[in-house]
């Protein structure tokens, strides 16, 4: 250590975090740079309960060492709040007194700030790779500064409801625009500059009248005329930057909308989308294009444009309170009419959304199911289905629309009177002996009076515009505000599993079903055992492997792995750290490289040979045109389900999981392929714990053990051969799968005497 750097304990000791080996700090062990770095936001996490595997992180390819972007990738993935910034040396002092803050080094290395004397001009840092025992080194800003260039990560925990997680309302929305605090004050600082240069063309119109009409001043109208067209540039700026701005608001709002919504929507459970209809969803989601469209677009402008009448309005009641008044009290009328029908009109846009979606509904569910309806020769009957949808939507358009037509109907020379009625009246009033009202001042009112007379008249039709908006808000709400998987992404621990899988006691019950799917199952099976379930259907197998999962977690009793508590571990961890094969696996579009490693960052070529190689699929993987990069389309038409089960399988061991579930993995798959697929079973088990469910008794007779279930309960588990002995349900499922060898094994013999 550097004899001029203090060496006091300070503010050290218990789980403190630790400056890297070249970092002022003190001798360490030999760590890699990514090693330290990644320990050092492991630490500030675990100063939030926390715990971070650094052996899950995938950083993009060729980086030397994490890169602060990627480490705040890699927390906000964890549940974490983190920010990549740059601090100078005074900075520092602010976090004396909060959680640790990892400061990244030049080498590539990092350290760990966890406390400040700001009287004495020091920190106090530790290494990531210390021990907790160590004390902290105080360090200078001289020496500090050597090693550091300011970059920093800082950590928090996610409150516990952020806007993120607040329900999808109007009002969650205007928050959203009120955030923009810049740029509307931008906006509202350019129409207010808009609405006064508005005013002075009106007044120059009726000098020209009152001035240069009335006298011949031909120099008057040369200034007139160079100040009307100066205010006409600038005028032309300063729209030119409200639509701009509008414009910037619009896309953020776009964007920060899409984003929730499809953050929103992936956490949603899976009985969700299980219980709901993919068209309906997806309809209800698409609705935001017109939340979007009237936030910033109609309501925005209107409500910039009504603001302007702060400064209008007087200037038209100094210029004709008379004519003034009845723009407004007409303005009013329009106004009560439009209010009076909104409930009628919404009500109807409202069935009209409904129907919208059941056809919706319609269409995604035969574009899905496309190759069903064409083998079917289904084409007439989802036509007919389609026709009745299309017209139950076509119905409610056409009475939404006729009961808009009214209050339009009414409304129409309520707004011609605005336009033409006023200035006639106006130039009745000027005709009057004593009216005070001259030729010049009744133009400049009508040019006033259509800035002020539009923005009224739209604010009193954007009331029925909003009625569409809150239905639209409604329908999106109705997916949105669903209760979420797990509140909270970053609670629950996140250890590293050994494979020991217990059920104790447990009993579950779906929403809606009458009786419980499970009924006080209990099992403890230990690391690497290969666990076979069987059961006639409904007997509670696929269950128990979607409370593994963690799908379902309203159980009584306990669900256990390696002695914890199911409902303790970090949902995403452990579905992270399980591979999971179905009966019918999606695999997505794009090459075949692509779906084994599943976008996760770091996994390279090198990474999906591996699993391809252990899962049986490198052999035609190599027979395909492209190899690794052959693309697989929507659907994998152009691969057979035998070679979609293998890449599925190869998905599932790309992050070498100590837990496999395979549920009914090759029950869809043909004999030859079936074969593949349970002959690399063994080699795929080994040294983790396999979960299997199976129709097929023959497939599992090589597991360690397999577990009876009927009726939710469990009969009997043990090895396939005592289990033909002692468990009759077991035993009847075999001689009914089997009795063709049984047959066999009885006409030998016959054949043999016969000859």
């Amino acid at each position: 250590m550097d004899p001029n750097i203090e060496s006091a304990s300070g503010p050290a000791g218990g789980d403190d975090p630790a400056p890297a080996p070249h970092a002022p700090g003190g001798e360490t062990e030999a760590l890699t740079p990514t090693e330290l770095r990644l320990r050092a936001v492991a630490v500030a996490a675990r100063f939030y309960g926390v715990d971070l595997d650094i052996s899950e992180y995938r950083g993009p390819a060729g980086e030397p060492y994490p890169s602060p972007a990627s480490l705040v990738k890699w927390l906000t993935e964890q549940g974490l709040l983190a920010k990549a910034t740059v601090l100078k040396w005074k900075n520092l002092f602010r976090f004396r007194e909060t959680s640790p803050v990892v400061i990244l080094l030049r080498d590539g290395t990092a350290g760990l700030v966890i406390g400040a004397d700001a009287q004495r001009d020091i920190v106090w840092v530790k290494s990531p790779a210390a021990r907790d025992s160590e004390p902290a080194v105080a360090v200078d800003r001289l020496r500090l500064e050597q090693a550091w260039g300011g970059e920093v990560v800082l950590v928090r925990r996610a409150v516990a409801q952020t806007d993120a997680d607040a329900p999808f309302t109007l009002g969650w929305i205007f928050r959203q625009v009120g955030n923009e605090k810049k740029l509307l004050w931008q906006i509202s600082y350019a129409s207010v500059v808009l609405s006064i240069l508005a005013i002075v063309p009106a007044f120059l119109v009726m000098s020209t009248i009152d001035r240069v009409l009335e006298f011949n001043s031909i120099a008057t109208f040369y200034l007139l005329f160079t100040l009307m067209l100066t205010i006409m540039f600038f005028d032309m700026l300063l729209g030119w930057a409200r639509r701009e701005l509008v414009n910037v608001i619009g896309a953020k709002l776009d964007a920060k909308l899409n984003l929730q919504i499809f953050s929103r929507m992936l956490g949603l459970s899976l009985e969700f989308f299980e219980r709901s209809q993919a068209g309906e969803t997806i309809g209800r989601l698409a609705m935001v294009a017109k939340v979007r469209e009237f936030i910033t677009g109609k309501l925005l402008t209107t409500v910039l444009d009504a603001s302007t009448m702060l400064i209008l309005v007087p200037v038209l009641f100094y210029m004709e309170a008379t004519l003034a008044t009845i723009t407004f009290a007409v303005a009013g009328v329009i106004a009560i009419i439009v209010i009076s029908f909104l409930h009628p009109v919404g009500r109807l846009v409202g069935l009209q959304v409904q129907a919208e979606h059941k056809k919706m509904a319609v269409l995604t569910e035969t574009v899905h199911g496309i190759r069903t309806v064409k083998t079917l020769a289904l084409e007439p009957q989802q036509k007919q289905i389609w026709d009745e949808r299309v017209a139950e939507s076509t119905g409610w358009r056409l009475a939404a629309g006729r009961m808009a037509n009214w209050p339009q109907t009414m409304i129409d020379p309520l707004q011609t009177f605005m336009s033409r009625g006023v200035v006639v009246f106006g130039a009745y009033l000027a005709l009057q002996a004593n009216s005070g009202v001259d030729r010049g001042a009744l133009i400049a009112f009508m040019i006033l009076s259509g800035r002020v007379s539009s923005p009224l008249v739209s604010f009193a039709r954007l009331m029925e515009d909003f009625q569409e908006v809150r239905t639209a808000v409604g329908q999106i709400a109705k997916v949105l505000n669903n209760p979420p998987e797990v509140r909270n992404v970053s609670d629950g621990m996140r250890p590293r599993f050994e494979g020991r899988v217990a059920f104790e006691d447990v009993t579950f019950t779906y929403p809606l079903g009458s009786r419980p799917a499970l009924n006080r199952v209990n099992f403890d099976v230990p690391p690497g055992t290969m666990l076979g379930l069987v059961g006639r259907s409904g007997s509670g197998k696929s269950t128990i492997t979607r409370l593994l999962q963690g799908i379902n977690r309203e159980y009584s009793g306990a669900v256990k792995i390696d002695g914890m508590e199911m409902r303790e571990i970090n949902l995403a961890h452990l579905r992270k750290s399980l591979g999971v094969v179905l009966q019918d696996n999606f695999l997505f579009r794009g090459t075949v490289k692509d779906n084994i490693i599943s976008g996760r960052a770091g996994l390279t070529l090198e990474d999906a040979v591996r699993a391809a190689r252990l899962a049986g699929a490198e052999e035609f993987i190599e027979r395909m045109p492209q190899g690794y990069d052959t693309w697989i389309e929507e659907g994998s038409p152009n691969i057979s389900g035998g070679q979609r089960q293998r890449l599925a399988i190869a998905r599932a061991l790309i992050t070498n999981p100590r837990i496999m579930i395979l549920d009914e993995a090759t029950s869809a798959l043909d004999p030859e392929s079936e074969a593949l697929v349970n002959a690399n079973l063994v080699r795929i088990g080994k040294g983790r714990t396999m979960v299997i469910v199976s129709h097929r008794l023959s497939s599992l007779v090589n597991c360690d053990l397999i577990m009876v279930l009927d009726r939710g309960e469990m009969l009997d588990i043990a090895p396939h051969s005592v289990l033909v002995e002692r468990c009759s349900v077991y035993r009847t499922l075999w001689n009914q799968q089997n009795r063709h060898i049984s047959a066999a094994q009885v006409a030998t013999p016959a054949l043999t005497q016969g000859e």
